[in-house]
């Protein structure tokens, strides 16, 4: 639920007076905060210009206020505590209570006012990344503007000139701040919203952390072996499934703010990216896809008309993606048969269970020993079973008569009788193979040594 603080009524001695300026020396607007991870429904708009806002995966939208002519927000930097999923929790740093940070909403040609408050231990600032705006207020400290100190609030103050999906996060400390969680989506409707409309519009970011078993601190030194792959700093199961109604033009906006790619895969239909950070991709320059590459520090927002009812995921196509917490100098033991081995271990660990000789399948359905405050690496369940994945992997729930705004969780599907694959039970078939080719040994080859001889090369 979304509740108020009223710890910022006033200025008084929490401003930067220096980068205060004076249309914002009034009261500092009410920093909203976010207690629940569950996905929260659309923040109709209230005032200013009309929209069709959007629905932040395990988020929520930031309240705001009008003030002359000023869409005024308020984001509050500061340690948050976030449930990744049931059964873990993790220390982070975020902004209004969660990490990430709420949405931003605006509308093309919006005046926005964005107030920023440091609660963190150390300076911060916050970049608008993708938004083109005047040059002190894009937000590198050290830059183009003063590190905001422990305990002040600074004032950012822009034009929203283009609509599109963009993102913020810190520009200071950087590497502690990003890999500590700091990290928010900010999306700008067009002016006219007869343009690109939809039916639903969802935004999330991706990101990723390394936290060891046991602990609930992520390893900010961390480069490129995270153990937890998240949207929205959620893994599966906790991630929330995507209600949509049949026949709905869906928009998914989704911003990488890890340090690898991400080729996002939707299952059941093609789609076509339609806006990048950059701008709106023009219809005759569009192709069908069913998996799209998101790159380092890129937003893409992809369409697609929700015409096949039914459950289709949406993954992170790289494998090890769509596990959680697991250990990365686990042996392979496919086809090892160490029944003798794990007798002897018995005796010394009776807990001790053998995994991995047909595959690690075994492990989404074993009630192994964990430690505290540590998610298995696959867990979850479906209709027919353990689902096996975790990490980025979510659902589309496409369902014929969804109301236009109900984000209810529908529950699973119901197939149609007859459409479900099923078990072979008829006679043994017999199992026919390619005769094996016959191979040559390769004949020996004689290779010479070529000199350099200058540059003339190139």
């Amino acid at each position: 639920m979304t509740n108020r603080r009223n710890f910022l009524r006033t200025t008084g001695g929490m401003l930067g007076a220096a980068v205060v300026s004076k249309a914002a020396m009034g009261a500092v607007p009410e920093a909203a905060l976010q207690t629940s991870p569950q996905t929260q429904p659309p923040l109709e708009p209230s005032n200013g210009r009309p929209y069709q806002p959007v629905v932040t995966l395990n988020g929520w939208t930031l309240p705001w206020r009008m003030n002359n002519g000023w869409k005024e927000f308020h984001l509050v930097a500061e340690p948050v505590v976030r449930e990744l999923a049931p059964g873990m929790k993790t220390h982070l740093w975020g902004y209004n209570g969660q990490s990430p940070g709420p949405t931003l909403e605006c509308v093309e040609g919006d005046k926005v006012r964005i107030f920023v408050t440091n609660k963190l231990p150390e300076a911060t600032s916050i970049h608008w990344h993708g938004i083109i705006l005047p040059n002190g207020m894009d937000g590198v400290s050290g830059l183009t503007q003063p590190h905001i100190p422990v305990g002040k609030t600074f004032v950012y103050e822009f034009v929203m000139g283009k609509s599109g999906s963009f993102m913020y996060h810190p520009h200071a400390d950087e590497m502690v701040q990003m890999a500590m969680g700091m990290m928010g989506s900010i999306v700008v409707h067009p002016k006219n919203p007869k343009f690109m409309p939809v039916d639903r519009d969802f935004v999330f970011l991706l990101s990723a952390f390394m936290i060891e078993p046991g602990a609930y601190t992520p390893k900010v030194a961390e480069m490129l072996d995270f153990n937890l792959w998240t949207f929205n700093s959620r893994v599966f199961p906790g991630i929330d499934a995507m209600p949509v109604r049949l026949g709905d033009r869906v928009r998914v906006r989704i911003g990488n703010l890890t340090m690898t790619n991400h080729p996002l895969h939707i299952h059941g239909h093609h789609m076509e990216v339609t806006c990048t950070d950059g701008g709106w991709v023009p219809k005759s320059a569009r192709w069908p896809e069913t998996t799209i590459d998101i790159g380092v520090g890129q937003v893409r927002s992809f369409e697609f008309v929700a015409d096949n009812p039914g459950d289709w995921p949406l993954h992170c196509h790289k494998s090890h993606h769509t596990m959680n917490a697991m250990g990365h100098n686990v042996p392979t033991m496919i086809g090892v048969d160490h029944r003798g081995i794990a007798e002897k271990i018995m005796k010394l660990v009776p807990d001790y269970m053998v995994m991995g000789e047909r595959g690690m399948s075994d492990m989404s359905e074993m009630e192994m020993p964990l430690p505290e405050n540590t998610l298995p690496m696959m867990t979850g369940k479906g209709p027919f079973g353990p689902i096996e994945m975790g990490g980025m992997f979510t659902v589309f729930k496409i369902r014929d008569g969804l109301a236009r705004n109900d984000y209810k969780d529908p529950g699973w599907y119901k197939h149609p009788q007859g459409t479900v694959s099923y078990e072979w039970t008829g006679a043994p078939l017999a199992t026919e193979r390619a005769p094996a080719q016959a191979v040559s040994a390769p004949k020996a080859r004689e290779f010479r040594a070529v000199k350099p001889s200058g540059h003339s090369g190139h």
